[in-house]
């Protein structure tokens, strides 16, 4: 059976990353951390497949990106998009903001996120 989240080969980089967030990612985890999204958790920095997740919630099945400048060029927009179809042929589902929408509607991209998150079972 071959392991496709959290791979033991992405380790050193998931947690490199989870040092070096950019502003926009720690702004957002100040939100999902703590099963702050009514009641799921979250983590940062998961692998799924070959790809490193910006943050993962498992109960839901939802993954959250977000995009700072680099991901404007066109080579970007296709790798992204490639990444994107990997990752939702597996199931889950992808939310997409820039790091301006962070920035300028923090409290707006939680409430988004909220409304794809099903209802804990009691």
């Amino acid at each position: 059976m071959v392991k496709i989240f959290n791979r033991n080969t992405e380790k050193a980089k998931r947690k490199s990353l989870r040092k070096e967030m950019p502003p926009a990612e720690v702004a957002l985890w100040q939100y999902l951390r703590d099963r702050q999204a009514n009641g799921h958790k979250f983590r940062r920095q998961y692998s799924v497949d070959r790809y490193i997740l910006d943050f993962y919630c498992p109960s839901a099945k939802l993954a959250i990106e977000l995009d700072g400048d680099s991901h404007f060029s066109d080579s970007a927009s296709q790798s992204d998009e490639v990444r994107q179809k990997t990752i939702e042929n597996l199931g889950i589902r992808f939310l997409r903001f820039t790091n301006q929408d962070v920035y300028e509607n923090l409290d707006g991209i939680f409430e988004k996120i909220l409304k794809h998150l099903p209802p804990l079972p009691s």
